[in-house]
């Protein structure tokens, strides 16, 4: 069981016998989940905007602010030139992954009214970058780097059947935002600023 896990399983003595008490996640807010929803169907094209504001400190190592948050610090591994202080980008994009499908299959789970007592997501990517970002490595193309293969494990434990689950956790991840934006094309724009 993960060291951040709020929920625990245990044995309760009692003198008449030995009873296991369940304990769940702590759940969202289902009556603002349904709001949130009917809004999405009265409304389907409705959108927001993310913003992030990076700011490289010095080799490889950065600082993406988002809001009022601490910033996400980036690096890269010692074999990539960076000082592996933090995370390397590929693995903030997999984090990204898995807490966009923990946020679904949370929602479907309580859209479901299912409560959930264990959710864990292990990610791996197959990622390379034989072209040197572009600094005079190999010749490449887009669809030849990034992300070539990811899988992803979830344990899901709750009040209902294992198939159940399995359907929850499919149903989010066919709705997930950022699992969506890794499998399909996106209109993508870079320049200098002014």
């Amino acid at each position: 069981m993960s060291a951040l896990a709020e929920t625990a399983v245990a044995p309760v003595k009692t003198a008449a016998a030995t009873q296991t008490v369940k304990t769940y996640l702590r759940p969202i807010d289902r009556d603002g989940l349904e709001k949130f929803a009917a809004a999405g169907r009265a409304d389907p094209a409705r959108r927001g905007t993310n913003k992030v504001h990076t700011v490289m400190q010095g080799q490889y190592r950065s600082w993406s602010y988002v809001g009022i948050h601490n910033p996400v610090i980036v690096d890269e591994p010692l074999h990539l030139f960076g000082e592996n202080t933090a995370p390397a980008p590929g693995e903030i994009v997999l984090s990204a992954l898995g807490g966009c499908l923990g946020v679904g299959i949370t929602a479907v789970a309580t859209h479901r009214q299912v409560k959930l007592s264990k959710l864990e997501i292990f990610l791996e990517g197959d990622i390379g970058n034989p072209a040197a970002w572009g600094a005079g490595g190999a010749e490449m193309i887009p669809e030849q780097m990034g992300f070539q293969a990811i899988r992803v494990k979830v344990i899901i434990e709750g009040d209902a059947t294992r198939a159940e689950l399995d359907d929850i956790v499919k149903h989010a991840n066919y709705y997930s935002p950022v699992a969506n934006t890794m499998r399909n094309p996106i209109a993508f724009s870079i320049a200098t600023a002014d």
